[in-house]
């Protein structure tokens, strides 16, 4: 849930190259943790890569995330706010700005997690701070009003 992020799981004006460096330093977050395995960011690069940009879910973010068995330990959530807007691909939804990954032990844990991401990407307001914020402690403060 969202309610176990922590600040290691945010990071705030990172520079990426491109978008598959923007997936990697989002994965990172979650392997740094142990929630996720290293062959879980090829799995969601080997994704995009086949079917396109389907994880850029609205404008300015990505949703990345790959399935159970390709190397989840835990269930969990990491936050990434780029420096600079990166293209993914997508017509309607490019520059991404926000790079959430999620990451599903099973088919069912995932369903409370994305239910407050869908919480907090109803809520526009929030969304602005969250890519305005400086620090990971204020992207957490507003976080932590959707577990």
């Amino acid at each position: 849930m969202l309610g176990d992020i922590t600040l290691e799981s945010i990071k705030v004006n990172v520079l990426c190259e491109n978008w598959e460096d923007a997936i990697k330093k989002g994965c990172k977050l979650l392997e740094n943790k142990g929630y996720v395995e290293p062959e879980y960011e090829y799995a969601i690069i080997k994704s995009l890569k086949n079917i396109g940009p389907y994880m850029v879910i609205a404008p300015n973010i990505v949703l990345s995330h790959g399935r159970p068995e390709d190397g989840v330990n835990k269930t969990a959530v990491s936050f990434l706010t780029l420096k600079k807007p990166i293209d993914f691909g997508s017509e309607q939804n490019d520059p991404v700005k926000l790079v959430i990954t999620l990451a599903a032990k099973d088919n069912k844990s995932h369903i409370g997690v994305l239910g407050e991401i869908v919480d907090l990407l109803r809520n526009k307001e929030d969304l602005q701070k969250i890519m305005n914020s400086k620090t990971e402690k204020e992207v957490l403060n507003i976080l932590t009003k959707y577990s």
